[in-house]
């Protein structure tokens, strides 16, 4: 089998790459929306993001990811499969204008430092941070950075 077959295995930090995303996903909408959204059952979508060795290969379905985005706050997999293949997604702005509570700031800024440990996480499982996972960091790093911005602007407009 070549590099480019579908057949060929995910290296598996690719997969827990992949699966802590999912989980994030679909922590973002709640079990209970996402059952909704998908119209599949919690322990199904539990697979989807389970790393146990039993699930290990069985993966979120792409219909299914892009249903539980619309709703989400964050394109968790689709930010991943970006960045597996070392590209950006930039979303925050869009995101940013439309939420200027200081409630969604606040989740915000929770969802991105999150995200930001969660990368540290699977950074240090080796004991080495990788130039490619060091620059993951410091995306995520600035994502964060424009988060805290745009919450202290909207702090400034509310106390005049």
């Amino acid at each position: 089998m070549s590099d480019a077959d579908p057949l060929v295995p995910l290296p598996e930090k690719y997969g827990l790459y992949l699966k802590k995303h999912t989980e994030a996903l679909i922590k973002d909408l709640g079990y209970l929306k996402a059952c909704e959204v998908t119209g599949r059952s919690k322990a199904t979508l539990g697979r989807y993001a389970s790393t146990a060795a039993e699930h290990t290969d069985r993966f979120i379905p792409v219909d299914v990811a892009a249903k539980l985005e619309e709703h989400a706050t964050v394109p968790y997999v689709t930010k991943a499969m970006a960045e597996l293949r070392q590209m950006r997604l930039d979303h925050a702005s869009a995101r940013n204008a439309q939420s200027a509570d200081l409630n969604s700031d606040v989740v915000l800024l929770s969802q991105r430092f999150a995200t930001l440990m969660g990368e540290y996480n699977n950074s240090i499982a080796d004991g080495v941070i990788s130039l490619n996972e060091a620059k993951r960091m410091l995306l995520e790093t600035n994502v964060l950075q424009q988060v805290l911005m745009e919450m202290k602007l909207h702090l400034e407009q509310e106390s005049g």
